[in-house]
């Protein structure tokens, strides 16, 4: 991450959460001018840190992405457990940032909180919603049930044994839109070709069923590797982890299993970029587009002002979508690679609808 000489370094915030990146000079008042020289960006993590390659990092990744273009200061909160979050955000309000993140579902209670308490402060909540009178709340969303529906309909086809599997850090909406999306694409293949296709971790009726312990909250790394490692030994050629840094655990599982065909997927960013070590195990992956989502919002507050109205990262606008498919790319024919585009412009103009709930 790119820091300034005068950047606060080292600073411990209450909660046991380290500042990993501080602005420099005096904190803005809760209310200055919109110059981004005097414009502070902040970040509270969910549990984990800002370099997990996965949710986090995509987050934060806008605060540096508008540290080095627009040059405004920015500071991030890492929460080491849910007993962070209260403690970060008090301390981002305490800094005076001009716009505070809140970095996941697990934050919508705390941030609605903040942003009911603090009323002078500009808030967002990423992958979260607005649950009472608060003003000052950006929701940033996003249907990623869109994008998962296009990576189940390529890992059925490009699965040999039409086993797939997936399963998720903990039962939440934001987890279960992936699995629900990957299940409904991954069946529309079977429809189309008249193979059945089954995708382990899900029900007949498309529920999600396979989870990593919820108390480890994103963090289960046997759980995630027992977990694919029952869906290798079922067969399952194709893994879909939506688990945040767990897709790791299901690369270990892959390689202690023997097998030289069985691939995964990544979520959030592209994990056979961030991660390259796991490239040749990286059939693609499903990003929700968080930076340039997180670099908008900063931009628009740093110059023409904060506004609350939601942002949906979608097909169409670009928020999600598949990464590409890397060292696979010889090894997906060109048929299936038509017809993911063609089902892209078909959910984008509503002909194709992926439910979820």
């Amino acid at each position: 991450m790119t820091t300034r000489k005068r950047a606060l370094a080292g600073i411990v915030l209450a909660g046991a959460s380290a500042v990993v990146l501080a602005g420099c000079g005096a904190a803005p008042e809760a209310n200055p001018s919109n110059s981004a020289s005097s414009f502070l960006a902040c970040a509270v993590s969910d549990e984990g840190s800002f370099k997990d390659h996965s949710f986090n990092e995509a987050a934060y990744g806008g605060l540096t992405k508008a540290h080095d273009e627009l040059g405004v200061e920015v500071k991030g909160a890492e929460s080491h457990s849910t007993e962070d979050f209260n403690p970060n955000l008090q301390a981002m309000v305490d800094a005076n940032c001009n716009v505070i993140f809140g970095v996941g579902f697990n934050l919508i209670d705390p941030i609605n909180a903040a942003a009911l308490a603090n009323p002078t402060f500009n808030f967002v909540t990423i992958d979260g919603y607005v649950t009472g009178d608060a003003k000052n709340l950006k929701p940033i969303q996003y249907s990623m049930e869109q994008s998962s529906y296009l990576a189940g309909y390529l890992s059925a086809g490009y699965s040999t044994t039409k086993v797939l599997g997936t399963y998720g850090g903990l039962d939440i909406p934001a987890v279960t839109a992936f699995m629900q999306g990957y299940y409904q694409g991954a069946q529309a293949w079977a429809t189309d070709h008249g193979k059945p296709v089954t995708v382990l971790g899900m029900d007949a009726s498309g529920k999600a069923t396979s989870f990593t312990d919820p108390v480890s909250n994103f963090g289960d790394t046997e759980g995630a590797k027992a977990i694919s490692a029952g869906f290798l030994a079922a067969g399952a050629d194709v893994i879909f982890p939506v688990a945040g840094g767990l897709f790791a655990s299901t690369a270990e599982a892959i390689t202690e299993s023997g097998s030289t065909t069985a691939v995964f997927l990544g979520v959030d960013k592209d994990i056979a970029v961030t991660s390259p070590q796991y490239k040749d195990m990286v059939l693609t992956s499903v990003e929700k587009r968080m930076t340039q989502a997180v670099f908008d919002v900063i931009k628009q507050s740093s110059t023409t002002g904060f506004d609350v109205s939601a942002y949906q990262g979608t097909l169409e606008n670009d928020g999600t979508g598949l990464s590409d498919f890397g060292a696979f790319d010889s090894k997906i024919s060109a048929d299936l690679k038509a017809k993911i585009t063609s089902l892209e412009a078909d959910i984008i103009s509503g002909k194709i609808k992926v439910t979820v709930g």
